[in-house]
């Protein structure tokens, strides 16, 4: 079995910064896509930020420029920094990552169980 799970959550001024951190434990042969998503009360689910087994990323509107997605594959760990928040940045963060669980297997999607952020003076 595959977990991911995340940490770093908390309450944060408007204006400071936070780190999330996502760690994937279990049966991982290869990892391809890490994502970031979020989820604000009486919202959908939306993605913030993605990154590749390479590097490459991509970041919503609403977060480019302040927050940065990163990797250390060798620890299995997808990273969230975000920087200068907002009051509308307060949401539930959940980590997402395509994972092979051996050799020619299928990546399956899996979803970790979610962090709190919330962004208030």
């Amino acid at each position: 079995q595959v977990q991911l799970v995340e940490s770093g959550g908390g309450l944060v001024q408007p204006g400071g910064s936070l780190r999330l951190s996502c760690a994937a434990s279990g049966t991982i042969f290869t990892i391809n896509a890490m994502r970031w998503y979020r989820q604000a009360p009486g919202k959908q689910r939306e993605l913030i930020t993605a990154i590749t087994s390479g590097g490459s990323t991509n970041y919503a509107d609403s977060v480019k420029g302040r927050f940065t997605i990163s990797r250390d594959n060798a620890k299995n760990t997808v990273y969230l920094q975000m920087n200068s928040l907002k009051p509308e940045d307060t949401a539930v963060y959940y980590c997402n990552a395509d994972i092979e669980t051996r050799l020619w297997s299928a990546a399956h999607e899996y979803w970790g169980q979610g962090t709190q952020v919330t962004v208030s003076s």
